[in-house]
């Protein structure tokens, strides 16, 4: 079967709500990330045959097929082509899915993936606030299919995670105990270093916002739960951020025609779906048939990256997988790094990616809860 090798993957680092990036265009922060990894690369441009960038809640500055706008913000050719995704926190994972589809499907040999998101001046679920000028009180209400089906219960990512929370019995104490682990695994790997390699500095803006240094149990102790009886508060919950980040994947051939060395192999793609209305419950049938399909076993990973959308949903995967924790979001996650929605999945694979060389570990496995129910998968094995 033909294969689709990863060149490089980067990132910005992410900046808090209102902090360092929020006063940067949506085109210009994806711009900056695919001229880094074309620089990076060594390769020519003209010859990237699409870029396909993640992105949700395409108001504004983020409309109109961001993804196109950025790479000629970039200052690259017009005639290469660009597509914007919303798979919603999976956006820019499934990019990378539809560039690694497209190279081993034998159409193209270069394809740019990525994502963007600034959500300090696109608030998260602009989309659905803004069809309520329409008479759209949310994306379901008025569907006769759909309520039919489900009925009219809330749809939130936030009910979700208390369903979750509450079906596997994690405690609001376990989950402030984990998300406590994602700040100082953050700083650890920030007072390393260890992200230097995968980030491009945005001017003088190098280090992620996000993790707090001054956090404890205590302070999370002290907060109100997001909603009555709920165990969920702003402490377990990813950051609301800004960011962008880019990835290059290339065939074979085009590897061995212009000399170039990828970092690691496609091993396997996916993506299942699980019940809508539990919604961030979806990592763990589409890991269990990630592993099944690609061959492998769980202990065969050497590394993962589970994206902290909410600590219940990383604590309930660990349960049901198996999984090792020493394995799983090394240097922190979303809690402590935030999580700027349309481009979380391909910094997440800047991550992994870089700390699979750091450890000279082979496969890395990486999966997100998404909207609607979807979670993504991808298992990379490490090529240098």
């Amino acid at each position: 079967m033909p294969e689709a090798f990863l060149l490089d993957a980067v990132r910005t680092p992410v900046g808090r709500r209102g902090g360092a990036l929020s006063g940067w265009h949506s085109a210009d922060l994806g711009a900056h990330v695919i001229k880094a990894v074309v620089e990076r690369t060594g390769v020519d441009p003209d010859l990237v045959d699409d870029v396909i960038l993640g992105c949700t809640d395409t108001l504004g500055p983020q409309s109109g097929n961001i993804a196109r706008t950025a790479w000629l913000a970039a200052g690259f050719g017009d005639h290469v082509p660009g597509v914007t995704v919303d798979r919603q926190c999976g956006s820019s994972q499934q990019a990378v899915h539809f560039a690694a589809q497209a190279v081993m499907s034998g159409t193209q040999d270069l394809v740019l993936a990525g994502g963007v998101q600034n959500m300090s001046r696109i608030p998260i679920s602009a989309a659905m606030l803004a069809g309520r000028e329409y008479g759209f009180e949310d994306p379901f209400s008025g569907s006769k299919g759909w309520q039919e089906r489900y009925g009219s219960v809330e749809v939130s990512q936030f009910r979700s995670a208390d369903m979750i929370a509450a079906h596997w019995d994690i405690s609001r104490e376990a989950m402030e105990e984990y998300a406590l682990g994602s700040h100082r695994r953050a700083l650890a790997a920030i007072d390393s270093g260890r992200f230097d390699a995968e980030i491009v500095p945005v001017d003088d803006f190098r280090h992620d916002e996000g993790p707090r240094r001054d956090t404890t149990l205590e302070r999370m102790r002290g907060l109100k739960p997001l909603s009555e009886g709920s165990r969920l508060t702003a402490a377990v919950a990813s950051q609301i951020s800004d960011g962008a980040s880019a990835a290059l994947l290339a065939s074979a051939a085009f590897v061995e025609e212009h000399g170039l060395k990828p970092r690691a192999r496609i091993h396997h793609l996916s993506v299942r779906a699980a019940d809508p209305v539990w919604m961030l419950t979806g990592p763990i049938p589409a890991t269990a048939h990630a592993l099944r399909r690609a061959g492998l076993t769980v202990e065969d990973i050497d590394l993962f990256e589970v994206n902290e959308a909410f600590a219940s949903v990383v604590l309930a995967w660990l349960d049901e997988t198996g999984a090792d924790p020493a394995r799983v979001n090394v240097n922190g996650g979303g809690i402590a790094l935030g999580h700027p929605i349309g481009a979380t999945g391909t910094k997440l694979l800047a991550t992994l990616l870089h700390e699979l060389e750091r450890r000279e570990g082979r496969y890395g496995l990486q999966t997100m809860c998404e909207g609607g129910g979807t979670a993504n998968v991808t298992i990379i094995e490490r090529l240098s």
